[in-house]
């Protein structure tokens, strides 16, 4: 049986952020389901992605591995049971289907804002854990780069990405209209990893004058906010900024930096309008802040998509986006069919040089050098076109879907899976 492509996903379209946020996994839990799915699964190459809104395995294998994956996902967040959410996990294994989700979440079209710039990040990010991880084969590779073309085709030959039509886009539009009322907003952004950063960088087009950015690691914080006219602060100065902001922005993903309900407590009696919106998986704002007099809570989920001339050509521009990916994926698969019939070609190309090798053993020891050398090169270049028809007619086969009958033909013409003697 050969091995086919698949898909474990779960997104933000069938499972709630309560659910995307136990199985979300940072760098060091997708590196370390890498190492677990090879060491105990069957799959020949894997990819792992994890953002905010999806949690997936990509892998090739002959069988689904689907219960095996959902059961080493739920080892590395810590839990033995699976029940609670392996109904929100879908598997993809049609090949070509599968071939064709991986586009599509690549290019930004199945993320939450349509066309979002930041989902091919991720998937470079998990490419290079992959490669660094020793899960990708000639198949992924292959499979990726096409992937990575395809979206500068996307990029350069249509407007699916055309303005700031972005989650952090969206962040800073949500700002704008949460502190409309306020005057000079204060606004905090803590963490500055690819969502962070996206954030900060569309501030700088934004009404908004008194930005300060948090970083564990301090010199990032003042990297960023030297290119956006922003001020930054230390890491142990961040509850203190709490304090006196009107807007927390938190994209530290809660298992590394919360902020609880207790923690806050003391601010609702000194400050009585408090905004926090949590860009984190999983998250790390508590939502019971909300429950706190003028203190209101936001999630990625309500960071809803904002109707803006960006995004109606983005909308507008989906079906030539899909076209894109279809082109892809059947140049992909003429790929695939040339690399499964390229050993028949060889065969026969080996036959034929065994031929030739043995015709010329008979006679070139009564021949001259010259006329050797002579000899090696004509029967070389006839040796090339015997194969160059035969070679064009395979490859056109594998277009039009049908190299079998071709390929058939010659192992049954030249005995190429027989004994190879030649008299």
């Amino acid at each position: 049986m050969q091995s086919k492509f698949n898909v474990l996903t779960l997104s933000y379209k069938n499972a709630p952020i309560a659910i995307r946020e136990a199985v979300a996994l940072n760098e060091i839990g997708c590196r370390n389901l890498l190492d677990k799915v090879k060491e105990f699964t069957a799959c020949s190459e894997v990819l792992v992605l994890s953002t905010c809104n999806r949690t997936e395995v990509y892998y090739t294998s002959e069988v689904d591995h689907t219960n095996e994956l959902v059961k080493l996902i739920a080892l590395e967040k810590g839990f033995i049971a699976t029940k609670g959410i392996l109904p929100y996990f879908e598997s993809i294994n049609n090949h070509e289907a599968a071939m064709t989700h991986l586009f599509r979440v690549a290019l930004g079209l199945e993320s939450q804002v349509v066309g979002d710039v930041q989902i091919m990040n991720q998937v470079k990010n998990a490419y290079q854990w992959a490669i660094e991880a020793d899960t990708i084969g000639p198949f992924l590779h292959r499979l990726l780069h096409t992937v990575f073309n395809a979206n500068k085709q996307a990029v350069n030959n249509t407007n699916f990405r055309d303005g700031a039509a972005s989650v952090s886009y969206a962040t800073v539009e949500m700002v704008e209209e949460l502190t409309a009322t306020i005057e000079n907003p204060r606004v905090l952004l803590i963490g500055v990893g690819d969502i962070g950063r996206d954030v900060c960088l569309n501030f700088k087009k934004s009404r908004i004058q008194h930005l300060t950015i948090a970083n564990r690691t301090h010199r990032k914080a003042v990297e960023l906010a030297e290119r956006v006219g922003a001020t930054a602060t230390y890491w142990e100065n961040v509850w203190q900024e709490i304090e006196e902001t009107d807007v927390v922005i938190c994209s530290v993903p809660g298992d590394c930096f919360f902020i609880s309900k207790d923690n806050v407590q003391q601010l609702a009696v000194q400050q009585q309008a408090k905004i926090f919106l949590d860009l984190s998986m999983p998250r790390s704002i508590d939502v019971h802040i909300g429950q706190l007099p003028g203190f209101s809570v936001y999630n990625i989920d309500e960071v809803k998509n904002r109707t803006t001339e960006a995004l109606t050509l983005r909308l507008a521009a989906i079906p030539a986006v899909e076209q894109i990916i279809a082109e892809a994926v059947s140049e992909f698969r003429s790929w695939e069919s040339e690399m499964a019939f390229s050993p028949v070609i060889q065969q026969f190309k080996n036959h034929l040089e065994q031929i030739r090798q043995q015709e010329l053993a008979r006679y070139v020891k009564k021949l001259s050098a010259e006329e050797t050398k002579l000899i090696e090169t004509i029967t070389q270049r006839m040796l090339n076109k015997i194969i160059k028809l035969p070679a064009m007619e395979l490859k056109a086969a594998c277009q039009r879907g049908e190299p079998e009958n071709l390929s058939e033909s010659l192992k049954v013409l030249f005995d190429l899976e027989g004994s190879n003697t030649v008299a």
